[in-house]
């Protein structure tokens, strides 16, 4: 899913990977909701009719049908804007931005099933339809990258690795190439998002390993566990692994990308359950999903209240705006 900080000449874009099921599609729904629940102007706007019927439908079925959108089936082109108050770095007479300045991050979404990520050998030579050499073009043109590690996918299929480190060797081929293979790293920043922290499973292992606490200022007493120790829980759900390779996910983006640029992040697309008779987190009944009528998947439980969401994109956001010429920073 690619992304391009605006205005400016240096801008770059941000592109989501995951293994299917990761949760891309429900992510950029949540994502829509959790900017609806922020006391701030940070929104996200369709730039033709179609991304606007794309957007509202998928946030209408996550936020009010309580059902998890469909995975992608074929790829298809979106675009976005997100837009929200700006610091600009300024001349030493001009601290302040001008009134109406805005940030914005431009969201051209190329959403496509995630098994089309794991194709191995030859895959590059079967690129051949024209939707899927955009896909790898816009990871070559890309400077973020959004990587969604589905602990609870590892744990029953174990194939992180494999949707990582395909992509990436394809990339590494066309930026070593193009010479942009900066110190033999990609120049590319990465946030590697730990999805279904609501999961029980999930946070009774960051519960386990004292990583778990409570933001001082959240009304609702809601888990988090902080960006700084996000790694560490990584380190503990690839232990997990069903194939035992996903210490190799770690290992590959050590190896690909710069460590200064890669910052991990713990998510929930649509958090945890909470009574709302008494609005307040219970860490004795806090599972947010149910099973469908039909005994077919899972529906959400309560509201949905998504978790470090928008936190990736504004980082990955701040980071592209630090090395544009405009100097354009989200706060």
């Amino acid at each position: 899913m690619p992304v391009e900080v605006t205005p400016g000449q240096g801008s770059h874009g941000i592109s989501m990977w995951g293994a299917p099921g990761s949760g891309k599609t429900t992510f950029l729904a949540a994502l829509s909701v959790a900017l609806s629940r922020r006391n701030d102007d940070w929104k996200i706007i369709g730039s033709d009719p179609a991304s606007t019927d794309y957007l509202l439908d998928k946030t209408k079925e996550l936020s009010r049908g309580r059902l998890f959108p469909e995975a992608s089936k074929v790829v298809e082109r979106y675009h976005w804007t997100l837009m929200g108050p700006t610091t600009k770095k300024t001349r030493w007479w001009r601290r302040k931005p001008k009134i109406g300045d805005q940030t914005r991050i431009r969201i051209n979404m190329i959403d496509a099933p995630g098994g089309l990520y794991a194709q191995g050998g030859r895959a590059a030579e079967d690129l051949v339809d024209l939707r899927q050499r955009e896909l790898l073009d816009s990871l070559a043109q890309g400077r973020g990258i959004v990587f969604l590690f589905d602990p609870i996918r590892e744990f029953k299929v174990g194939d992180a690795f494999d949707h990582l480190h395909a992509p990436l060797t394809r990339l590494a081929e066309r930026m070593l190439a193009a010479d942009e293979m900066e110190d033999g790293k990609l120049p590319h920043h990465v946030a590697v998002c730990i999805t279904k922290f609501d999961d029980r499973r999930v946070l009774e292992t960051a519960m386990g390993r004292h990583l778990v606490g409570v933001e001082p200022d959240d009304p609702y007493g809601f888990p988090r566990v902080s960006d700084e120790d996000a790694r560490t829980l990584f380190r503990e759900l690839c232990r997990i692994s069903r194939s035992g390779d996903a210490e190799l996910v770690l290992n590959d983006l050590g190896k690909f990308f710069h460590p200064e640029r890669i910052q991990f992040f713990v998510t929930s697309s649509i958090g945890f359950f909470m009574d709302r008779r008494r609005n307040v987190f219970d860490w004795d009944d806090s599972e947010n999903l149910l099973p469908v009528e039909s005994g077919q998947g899972l529906r959400v439980r309560g509201q949905v209240r998504p978790i470090n969401v928008v936190e990736p994109m504004l980082w990955l956001g701040r980071r592209l705006a630090a090395a544009d010429p405009a100097g354009v920073i989200p706060r």
